[in-house]
């Protein structure tokens, strides 16, 4: 808030540092700052003019930062962990856009539970996750990414497969099995909370680890299940939405507050990104930009 150490800074005389805030002005044809006896301040407007230089200084940094890694083959790997609940189709989403922003930059892709994983993020052993929510946004930078159904998994000549869509309190009872509740506790926490509001109390009486565990027993007759609509089914085995509930499993992007690996910004605008379209937001149409520049829109 003071021109000539501002000019100072730049290694300016203050007259030429003061010429060109006039000429920007004139351009943007409204004042940046009101000038006084008493200093210079920011007008309402420069307010925001400034806390936008203040991003695009930013993601100018991060974008020549990666592109003088990506031209001296000096980006890290990138570790990235997964919960096996997380759909194939996401993962490979997920590569196959990593590479095309920076080709010939390597993935380490590990599978393990929830608490595991946010573990190892803890411990920066794993760069970055995809994970289901919630997840503590108090300890972790958490981006929701994706968004299905939970519907109701049964086997194909099941009577209930010859209906559109089923209702939950009619089929509570033979809703027997559950991802484990000690996978990811916050995620059954909410479950529970869920069925709740529908006035019913969720038993476990069979969990699985992984979707094929849970799967392999609605085929062995253990009861139905609910899972995620785009997860890949076993054969013999169909699902059906539930009537008169928006019941949903979400998936996250998630990393330490503190992003240490230099793909991350990148990452976590280009999710961004898919997110809002995948809400049906608007986005100014433009040329054809390379995916790196894409990610700052």
């Amino acid at each position: 808030m003071n021109f000539t150490r501002a000019a100072e800074r730049l290694f300016l005389a203050q007259p030429s540092l003061s010429q060109q805030i006039r000429e920007l002005e004139s351009q943007l044809k409204f004042p940046i700052f009101e000038r006084g006896g008493g200093g210079v301040r920011l007008t309402d407007a420069g307010r925001l003019v400034v806390a936008y230089a203040v991003t695009a200084l930013r993601e100018r940094d991060e974008i020549v930062s990666m592109a003088r890694a990506i031209h001296l083959g000096e980006v890290p790997l990138l570790r990235l962990g997964f919960s096996s609940f997380v759909t194939t189709s996401l993962l490979q989403t997920f590569r196959e856009s990593y590479e095309e922003m920076f080709p010939g930059c390597e993935i380490q892709l590990s599978s393990g539970n929830p608490i595991l994983t946010l573990q190892r993020l803890s411990q920066r052993t794993l760069d970055c996750a995809l994970l289901p929510m919630p997840i503590d946004e108090k300890l972790y930078k958490v981006h929701q990414i994706a968004q299905s159904p939970l519907v109701v998994c049964m086997a194909a000549n099941d009577p209930l497969a010859a209906q559109v869509q089923v209702d939950i309190h009619e089929i509570a009872p033979r809703l027997k099995v559950f991802r484990d509740p000690e996978l990811h506790p916050a995620a059954h926490s909410r479950l529970v909370e869920l069925f709740n509001e529908v006035g019913i109390s969720l038993s476990v009486a069979n969990s699985g680890r992984t979707p094929s565990d849970i799967q392999w027993m609605v085929k062995a007759n253990c009861g139905l299940a609910l899972i995620d609509q785009l997860l890949p089914l076993d054969a013999g085995l169909v699902t059906r939405p539930i009537a008169g509930v928006n019941w949903t499993a979400d998936t996250a992007f998630v990393h330490q507050s503190r992003a240490d690996h230099i793909a991350l910004p990148f990452i976590e605008r280009f999710f961004q990104e898919r997110w809002q379209k995948f809400h049906g937001k608007k986005h100014p149409s433009g040329s054809v930009r390379p995916e790196q520049l894409k990610l700052l829109g």
